[in-house]
């Protein structure tokens, strides 16, 4: 299953991505440590768990995606691995929800790739897969991932005090969210049609 619209792609992530995604990884190291998920230290005597390995990580996330738990995609840019989407949490029943986490590589942002992405993958979700409802947590202080929903339209629903565990301390998050009802000709095109067409002269500013 791939999801195109035009320099972007989303594809199933695999274990043949690991050296491109650790060096896309490694040379954002420092852009995306705020904002990556981290395990809370252990109980008193407890077991100290360990950042998986690629492998670990490639392993738990088809587990997941058999499971009907999660959507794990590789995101592409003109044919270059840049950064990974994951719908995850997937609840059915009368739920039917999920919730989108993401990140790029610092080298494309601005250029309307995690935009794109993220419209991608919620169409496939309530067009194709059948959830209802989408998700995104975000920190109040990450401003360029918060402007991706904003651009979409994603509502702000409000603040989860200690939400996740992240860069070593409990945080808060925003909640964004959207239902199907509100996006009854599909996310891409809303974004298609509110997105401005950049001048030929100077580059998209950054998100």
């Amino acid at each position: 299953m791939i999801l195109v619209d035009g320099d972007v792609a989303l594809r199933p992530i695999k274990l043949r991505d690991q050296r491109d995604w650790r060096e896309v990884n490694r040379r954002n190291r420092d852009w995306l440590r705020p904002w990556e998920a981290t395990v809370p230290p252990p109980a008193p005597g407890g077991p100290v768990a360990q950042r998986p390995t690629y492998r670990q990580m490639i392993r738990h996330l088809r587990a997941e995606a058999n499971a009907g738990r999660m959507l794990p995609f590789a995101i592409e840019y003109r044919g270059r691995l840049v950064g990974q989407l994951t719908v995850a949490g997937i609840t059915w029943g009368s739920m039917c929800s999920g919730h989108v986490g993401y990140w790029v590589d610092r080298e494309v942002a601005g250029r309307g790739v995690m935009p794109t992405a993220v419209a991608l993958a919620v169409d496939h979700c309530f067009r194709v897969v059948g959830l209802h409802r989408i998700e995104v947590c975000i920190r109040p202080e990450n401003g360029p991932s918060r402007r991706v929903v904003e651009k979409l339209g994603f509502r702000e629903e409000g603040l989860r005090p200690r939400y996740l565990h992240i860069d070593g301390a409990w945080r808060d998050h925003l909640i964004y969210a959207l239902t199907a009802e509100e996006v009854p000709d599909g996310l891409l095109r809303r974004w298609h049609r509110s997105r401005p067409v950049p001048r030929t002269d100077q580059p998209e500013p950054p998100a």
